[in-house]
């Protein structure tokens, strides 16, 4: 007698079982759907929402498959493209601008599997299909943001240290400063110098009166910012990505200084890159009551230490331009309805709260203004060629009288709801560290994508049937033995893909493919073992016992050594590889359970109970 322990038999049964169950949305496969979602940022809740979009179809005679609200949008699932389009243009002129529609896919899974949190196999863009938008950063313009804010932290230390400046003035690579009294000159440097020690300061005498102080960054420090730029963009527009709900989104590096975007299943661009490629961030000014905006205005020129902006309204404003706090220094914002009127609210980081308090404290009485920057790429003709130009869009959205002291946590009002929970998301998903604009775009159509899948499903079936026959011709009853533990190890790789959500591409099928092969490895390693025992005179339950035991080394020495291959392809690839490398190191894993446990649970089960046995069939 042979017998393996209960407990593991149990346990290995109960692993399948569990995968099974994982593993059946899978089997239903998915369609094509819309994703609504309200632009006032308010979730759906309850089947009156879906009603009124399913209203709407009826009229024209479209009818979707399936509609239920998930994650506070309405997912409404169609039998073909066509359908799915004709009912995207229908909600579309129905809804007039109410809500954001995506067109998407859904899983073709009954209710009652949704209903219990199950979800296939997330599927990568070449699978599905999908956006794929390569932007390029202006590295150029992260130094500029440096030199901007070297020159308004050089007024407030100036001020602080009250050393009188005739102008902070930034240049092409250079902050000037120039100083009223070359008394204070090594003052100023000291005062400068603390803003940024990195920073290198030249100083000169000025014949009639005064000094200067220029302020330069290194080419090492020009370097070491925009190689910060680009990761600092790419933890920004992850944040946006996931603001938008997007499943298997992938944000990656490309190159010197672009970054790729894939986003599976989304087939709708133009909602996406509005969002991801917005620069928007805030400052705060005082307001200048010194001063006659509109003769400014009329005259074209603004006094000295100011700055004209307009109001919405189209009203001209002054502003001082020492910025109090900017967007950088924002830590957190929240949008909301406060009796009625949407409001934002702002979290500053210390440095900003004591700059706020400073100001507030000193300043009661006096407006303050916020004003809202944004910046995007636009193409302009000039002399008969279309020129890229970048463009900022600077506008004053509230001008509000400093009525009390406040730091760290106050309110911007002055929005309306969209603008204010659009404005809330950017600024809490982080400010782009540099602008972006896109240099590529492509939309994968899903017949592409259903072709991968067709053909690498055709593969893995013809592949795994091969293995299957050679497999039962060559180790007759443990070759079928062999067949069901490769069957079990698929349906367990998939499992762990589903619950893990780890996206699946065209190089994870090769995985998966790999994955098979090293599994009938470790079978075969196992079954000439028991061959080896067999013909040395050993019994035949001896035999088994001494095969799996002895053929243990070298299937955990094989597959150890491929998992930390797998490890380091994850580590460092992108893209395709790291999706080869996640299909590849959880089917290693998947292997070493059912060779070792499933095979040895499944022999044990039909010849481990024989008291005696003649002839092993392998």
């Amino acid at each position: 007698m042979n017998r393996y322990p209960l407990w593991k038999s149990l346990l290995f049964a109960g692993v399948m079982v569990l995968a099974l169950f994982l593993a059946l949305p899978n089997v239903f496969g998915s369609a094509p759907a819309l994703q609504l979602s309200r632009k006032d940022g308010e979730l759906f809740k309850g089947d009156g929402a879906v009603q009124q979009f399913t209203d709407v179809l009826a009229r024209e005679h479209v009818t979707a498959d399936a509609s239920f609200v998930e994650n506070g949008r309405v997912v409404m699932r169609f039998a073909d493209v066509p359908t799915q389009l004709k009912a995207r243009d229908l909600i579309e002129s129905s809804a007039q601008g109410t809500y954001a529609i995506a067109t998407t896919f859904a899983s073709r899974a009954p209710g009652w599997v949704r209903a219990v949190g199950l979800k296939p196999m997330s599927l990568g863009l070449d699978l599905r299909g999908g956006i794929y938008l390569v932007y390029e950063v202006d590295v150029d313009g992260a130094v500029k943001q440096v030199l901007a804010r070297l020159e308004r932290d050089y007024r407030t230390a100036l001020r602080e240290k009250k050393i009188q400046y005739e102008s902070v003035e930034g240049g092409p690579g250079v902050v000037t400063v120039t100083l009223k009294d070359a008394a204070r000159l090594e003052d100023a440097k000291s005062a400068l110098t603390a803003v940024d020690r990195d920073v290198t300061l030249v100083t000169e005498t000025r014949p009639e009166g005064g000094a200067q102080l220029r302020a330069s960054l290194s080419d090492a420090q020009v370097k070491e910012r925009q190689s910060f730029a680009i990761q600092q963009n790419i933890t920004a527009l992850s944040n946006r990505v996931n603001s938008l709900g997007v499943s298997e989104a992938s944000v990656q590096r490309q190159g010197a200084n672009r970054i790729a975007v894939q986003l599976p299943g989304v087939q709708d661009a133009s909602e996406v890159i509005r969002l991801l490629g917005k620069t928007a961030t805030l400052e705060f000014r005082l307001v200048d009551q010194a001063n006659n905006a509109l003769e400014a205005q009329q005259t074209g020129h603004a006094p000295l230490g100011t700055k004209l902006y307009k109001q919405r309204s189209g009203a001209p404003v002054l502003l001082k331009r020492e910025i109090i706090v900017t967007g950088e220094q924002l830590t957190n914002a929240s949008s909301s309805n406060q009796q009625g009127e949407p409001q934002v609210t702002v979290n500053l980081d210390a440095r900003g709260g004591d700059e706020m308090l400073r100001t507030t404290r000193e300043n009661l009485g006096k407006p303050m203004a916020v004003v809202f920057i944004e910046r995007e790429r636009q193409l302009r003709e000039v002399d008969g060629q279309k020129v890229a130009v970048d463009v900022n869009k600077e506008e004053v959205i509230s001008v509000a009288t400093i009525n009390g002291v406040f730091s760290n946590t106050f309110q911007i009002t002055g929005l309306t709801s969209h603008e204010g929970l659009e404005l809330a998301k950017l600024l809490r998903a982080g400010a782009l560290a540099a602008p972006v604009y896109i240099v590529e775009q492509r939309l994968i159509g899903p017949s592409l994508g259903q072709d991968n899948i067709d053909k690498g499903v055709r593969a893995l079936v013809i592949g795994s049937v091969a293995l299957f026959v050679f497999m039962a011709l060559y180790y007759s009853a443990f070759g079928l033995v062999a067949n069901l533990v490769l069957v079990c190890n698929v349906v367990l790789l998939t499992a762990c893909l589903s619950l893990f959500g780890a996206a699946l591409t065209l190089p994870g099928i090769a995985g998966i493919m790999l994955t098979v092969g090293m599994a009938v490895d470790a079978n075969i390693l196992i079954y000439e073992r028991i061959r080896e025992e067999v013909r040395h005179g050993i019994s035949p339950h001896a035999a088994i016992k001494a095969g799996f035991e002895k053929a243990l080394s070298a299937i955990a020495d094989a597959n150890v050594t491929t998992l930390i291959a797998g490890v380091v392809l994850f580590l460092f690839g992108t893209g395709p590889i790291k999706g080869f490398a996640v299909v590849l190191s959880v089917g290693i894993l998947t292997t070493l359970f059912t060779a070792l446990m499933g095979s040895r649970t499944v022999i044990g089960l039909v010849w481990g109970r024989r008291a005696a046995i003649k002839r092993l069939p392998v």
